[in-house]
């Protein structure tokens, strides 16, 4: 989580926004915003997709799923999702079960 609050940080000063700017825009108080770039809060999909919205770029430039976001462990339950289809039979085009592929479309 550390390093989206990291890349939340940098992205900020880059495009030389404020933390108040951003606090005001998400309605939230400037000490708030500062413990989501201090990683103090646990980032979820609405404060991301809101930070997004604001810095005007997709969420995975904030926080990909790659750097295990939070304190869950994607990779494993992205394995237990093909183990249950696979168990079910249920069809998944192989582009979504070879991780090869998947590391190649980012």
């Amino acid at each position: 989580m550390k390093i989206c609050g990291q890349a939340i940080r940098k992205i900020r000063r880059e495009k030389d926004y404020t933390q108040e700017y951003m606090a005001f825009e998400m309605g939230i108080s400037q000490k708030a915003y500062s413990d989501i770039e201090n990683s103090k809060v646990k980032m979820n999909i609405e404060m991301l997709t809101k930070i997004s919205e604001i810095l005007n770029i997709r969420p995975s430039e904030i926080c990909g799923i790659s750097h295990k976001c939070g304190t869950e462990d994607y990779e494993e339950k992205y394995q237990d999702l093909l183990n249950y289809i696979e168990r079910n039979n249920i069809y998944v085009p192989e582009k979504f079960t070879s991780k090869k592929n998947l590391t190649d479309e980012k």
